[in-house]
């Protein structure tokens, strides 16, 4: 096909890189799958010639550099990036350990940027690419007991907002998506990851906060391969948008974030327009 792209996938396994597999496939696409677990790749998709199945944990710049290497070597050149793979720690955040702060950084923005890092120059030396980063609602707007979770994506999205004015220049674009509760496993026993520390003060509400995230498991509206397809077709746009909010749960959220800052700024106009020199 004179359109076939070839998409590298992080996090291809299970839940929403699944689906993302599979609807590039299905458009005709090559895809270079990658995760912790290689072998629950060729387990689900088998083995064909227009699948290379990786592994790579996304937190070593190792594993990143050696699957870009291999897609080239394989496919001759990566058209699209999706960085998808991540991990949902949950917990207030004086209960979180430091090492637990550490771990959610580096899934979830670090590990991105390995995986970027080690496609930009195939990207540039093509002249074009695409890079998607998978964020979130709690990327537009914090919420208690995701405190770090939310400080991953929050990361993500003002690093891919400058991104995308450094790399354009080459012919390469970006797209944050933003999805709401999607039916992935993410709120899965094996997916959630609770505090090291207990603290008194928050055991009640602790409590009540892991009840509600276990009770989400499986009862999302949001259905992933919906969601990619509807990525496929963003993708398929010249250009793509810089930014596609993938759920009505998240429309809401951004209308409520918009309505806020626009709060906050007249609050205090007047002081904060008087804030320079007289001269």
């Amino acid at each position: 096909m004179a359109d076939r792209q070839v998409w590298l996938i992080t996090g291809a396994a299970r839940g929403m890189g699944r689906s993302f597999v599979t609807a590039a496939l299905d458009a005709g696409h090559a895809v270079v799958a990658t995760g912790r677990r290689p072998e629950e790749i060729t387990s689900t998709f088998g083995t064909r010639d227009d699948l290379l199945a990786l592994h790579l944990d996304v937190t070593s710049v190792d594993d990143a550099d050696a699957a870009v290497g291999a897609a080239v070597e394989r496919f001759g050149r990566v058209d699209v990036a999706v960085n998808n793979a991540g991990a949902s720690f949950k917990g207030f955040f004086e209960e979180m350990s430091p090492q637990q702060v550490e771990q959610q950084l580096a899934t979830n923005l670090l590990g991105p940027m390995n995986v970027t890092r080690a496609v930009l120059p195939v990207m540039r030396r093509q002249r074009a690419g695409h890079l998607i980063a998978i964020s979130s609602g709690a990327g537009l707007l914090g919420f208690e007991y995701s405190s770090v979770y939310a400080a991953s994506k929050f990361g993500l999205e003002g690093w891919m907002g400058a991104l995308a004015q450094e790399v354009a220049p080459f012919g390469i674009r970006t797209t944050i998506v933003n999805p709401g509760f999607f039916r992935t496993g993410l709120a899965s026993p094996e997916s959630l990851i609770w505090p090291d520390i207990v603290i008194d003060d928050y055991a009640e509400r602790s409590a009540t906060q892991r009840q509600w995230w276990q009770a989400q498991d499986g009862h999302q509206a949001g259905d992933p391969d919906k969601l990619a397809r509807a990525v496929m077709s963003i993708a398929a746009e010249d250009p793509p948008p810089q930014r596609f909010i993938a759920g009505a749960d998240v429309i809401a959220l951004a209308e409520r974030k918009i309505a806020e800052l626009q709060r906050q700024i007249e609050a205090h106009r007047e002081l904060s327009s008087s804030l320079g020199f007289e001269d």
